[in-house]
């Protein structure tokens, strides 16, 4: 299994739509690392619901649901999106003042790449963010 960490920009969609939709496709992604990204998931595998520009923080679990396949917002063909499905509502968000003053963290993607809108995580800080949120 894989871990990551994916962003939206909730007043645009948020963890909650997720969960009123039931599953959706992460759309959108124009960036080539991030896309590099999404095409590595596989079903099964692990994000976090980030939200970006309002809250800075992770809100939520999410799983893959469906791998990478053609982005329905691209007309061009040349991007991908993959679906994803609510797993859980994190006990409390973490936020990104919080990832960036924890040492264990230091290293995460996310915070050496903060425009990067999918990055991926190790099993450690997945972990450890689920644990700061039960904190």
């Amino acid at each position: 299994m894989n871990y990551w960490l994916m962003k939206s920009e909730p007043d645009v969609f948020s963890y909650d739509d997720l969960v009123r939709k039931g599953k959706a496709e992460w759309d959108g992604v124009r960036n080539h690392a991030a896309q590099g990204h999404m095409k590595a998931m596989r079903k099964g595998d692990l994000a976090f619901f980030y939200h970006s520009n309002i809250g800075l923080e992770a809100v939520g679990i999410m799983t893959i649901v469906e791998e990478a396949a053609p982005d329905s917002t691209d007309d061009s063909g040349k991007w991908i999106a993959v679906h994803v499905a609510p797993h859980e509502k994190l006990a409390k968000p973490v936020s990104l003042k919080a990832m960036k003053a924890d040492s264990t963290l230091s290293d995460m993607v996310m915070l050496r790449q903060s425009r990067l809108s999918v990055a991926p995580l190790s099993k450690a800080h997945f972990d450890h963010i689920v644990a700061m949120s039960k904190a």
